[in-house]
């Protein structure tokens, strides 16, 4: 799985970016790969962990497992 930081999510249309760790270019992430209990919403400048797919308009997210989650977790 790769790290990244959320760098913007809406909540209203359920979308949003995250930047890569290693630089490149921001990665689509739908509320829909988000792997928590409840409801499922990103933060910006919140820590991630996800998978990526090549997406018919660019790289796209999946399994998105929010840090502090997964920590909580452990």
């Amino acid at each position: 799985m790769e790290t990244g930081i959320v760098k913007w999510f809406n909540n209203a249309k359920g979308f949003g970016f995250i930047c890569p760790e290693g630089g490149g270019e921001d990665i689509f992430a739908h509320y829909s790969t988000i792997q928590m209990d409840g409801y499922r919403t990103l933060k910006a400048g919140q820590s991630v962990r996800f998978d990526v797919h090549q997406g018919p308009k660019g790289n796209h997210a999946s399994v998105i497992v929010p840090v502090e989650v997964e920590e909580a977790v452990a």
